[in-house]
């Protein structure tokens, strides 16, 4: 297996590998793993492998967890579809940077994606390192944030077009998760940002010393978590994967953020994703 860097900040393609191949070998598995903690998300072209080779992959991580609103393969639980068409003009779901299912109080540890169909131009991938976005952060704003804590909502996201009896029974179902603005990665100890587009705000934020009066509150707030949203938009944090079909990325969901380019219509665009169950960040 060779390792090759596509940037100086993230992400780096795995070559002269078959992920079906790392099923059964574990020193193989290892490598991979490794490589995934050191450059936080993974590529590799050309993997002629089938659903039940992709889920029996994604499990040597963790199990696998079905999507709420996204549909699922019937024959292989927790291989998620993402298929788009031209049919559906107003399907925006990805085009924000996020990381997968914060919203939930164990968000997911990450992800291995492939690419069934994709045009033949558009419709790319980008990945954010929010560990060195965190890392890059003015000292005053560490100190500003290191003690808060947000909250992160599927009813405001994948539930803000539903009628409101489906909204709210999605809010009762999966209610608004809270986590740390900043949380500890549990393997290799970073700090990393941890807001995204899935925050809606911040739950400890009016205190003395923040409010001078409660009129500062909401724009304090306010305007400190969209500086925070946009630190994943540095180009310099970035990656970007350009597809082709049996592509694949693999990536560790507690230390990026990830931005799908919706810029392809007419064309059809078929992603399949296992999600690996994570923990509660701390």
């Amino acid at each position: 297996m060779r390792v090759e860097l596509l940037t100086c900040a993230i992400g780096a393609e795995l070559v002269g590998v078959n992920l079906a191949d790392a099923i059964g070998d574990d020193g193989l598995f290892a490598e991979i793993r490794a490589a995934l903690l050191k450059h936080r998300v993974l590529f590799l072209r050309d993997q002629e492998i089938s659903r039940a080779e992709h889920v029996a992959f994604a499990r040597r991580f963790g199990e696998l967890e079905d999507h709420p609103v996204a549909g699922s393969d019937p024959d292989h639980p927790g291989l998620v579809r993402i298929y788009k068409n031209p049919d559906q003009p107003n399907d925006r779901y990805e085009n924000a940077w996020h990381a997968d299912a914060t919203w939930r109080e164990a968000p997911q540890f990450g992800a291995v994606l492939r690419c069934v169909e994709c045009p033949p131009v558009g419709g790319d991938t980008m990945w954010a390192n929010m560990a060195l976005a965190y890392e890059n952060l003015p000292d005053y704003v560490k100190t500003q944030i290191a003690d808060l804590r947000a909250r992160h909502s599927i009813e405001a996201s994948f539930g803000a077009a539903m009628p409101i009896e489906r909204r709210l029974a999605l809010k009762v179902q999966y209610p608004d998760a809270e986590h740390p603005v900043v949380r500890t990665h549990p393997e290799t100890g970073e700090k990393v940002l941890f807001v995204n587009g899935f925050t809606t705000h911040f739950t400890n934020y009016h205190t003395p010393e923040r409010v001078r009066f409660g009129q500062d509150a909401n724009p304090g707030a306010g305007d400190l978590l969209r500086y925070l949203v946009s630190q994943a938009y540095i180009p310099e944090y970035q990656v970007r994967w350009r597809w082709r079909p049996n592509s694949m990325a693999i990536w560790d969901n507690r230390s990026t953020q990830h931005y799908a380019v919706m810029d392809y219509p007419p064309c059809h665009r078929k992603m399949e994703r296992a999600g690996i169950v994570g923990d509660k960040p701390y």
